[in-house]
């Protein structure tokens, strides 16, 4: 039975989180370039160390508004990565958050204020340490999560067409889906609403634009289903 805590070793606990964005045509990350050594220079997620006074979800919450200034942002814990030599300075534990929202629900200067940067998933540059791992971790989640229930609400606008939601799933899965059987796969979901609304910057007739039924939304996310393209 342990009565000495002081005879234990102390290890560091670091959060970092990785956020998803989707502006309509690719999935995209964010990053920042990492202001202190060591990889000092190089692109990272967003991370901070656990304080004594908060826990996991509130320092989560804490680096991301730090770094980035974004806040009221839901993020699911992933993973935890141990491995010895993880973080070369200090013996160091991370556990992994990930998030998914829409890029055109956040200032781009504030972002730009905060040397943070969006990069496409399949374009993103070399990560310090094991955050590519964390990275890689995060997509086959979310690959999981379209399987399972559905994705959209949290990573585009209000108002949308077919075809961004087509190009929101083909770039999560990263590969070309056919338009007609993802058609029908949506609507037999029941949970978007037609509009007599067109965006008329897709082509000459327009496309019309849907929105998400909330309600039939969340009750789909809650009770899951088979997904399959």
């Amino acid at each position: 039975m342990l009565n000495n805590y002081s005879t234990e070793d102390k290890i560091l606990l670091a959060v970092d989180c990785i956020i998803f964005g989707f502006d309509k045509e690719d999935l995209k990350i964010l990053l920042i370039k990492r202001d202190f050594e060591p990889e000092k220079g190089k692109w990272s997620l967003m991370g901070g160390f656990l304080r004594k006074q908060e826990n996991l979800d509130q320092a989560a919450d804490r680096i991301l508004v730090t770094l980035t200034g974004i806040h009221n942002v839901y993020m699911e814990q992933l993973h935890s990565y141990s491995k010895i030599d993880r973080d070369p300075a200090e013996r160091t534990i991370s556990v992994a958050y990930y998030a998914l929202i829409n890029i055109e629900d956040h200032n781009e200067e504030l972002i730009e204020q905060y040397s943070a940067k969006w990069f496409k998933v399949s374009e993103s540059p070399k990560l310090i340490f094991d955050h590519d791992i964390m990275v890689k971790n995060a997509i086959n989640r979310l690959r999981y999560k379209t399987s399972k229930e559905p994705i959209g609400f949290e990573l585009l606008p209000p108002k949308f067409t077919m075809r961004q939601l087509q190009k929101l799933y083909e770039s999560i899965l990263d590969e070309k889906i056919d338009k007609r059987n993802f058609i029908n796969k949506i609507n037999a979901m029941d949970i978007l609403i037609k509009l007599d609304e067109k965006d008329m910057n897709s082509s000459r007739k327009g496309s019309f634009l849907h929105m998400f039924d909330e309600q039939k939304y969340k009750r789909k996310k809650a009770e899951g289903f088979s997904f399959k393209l």
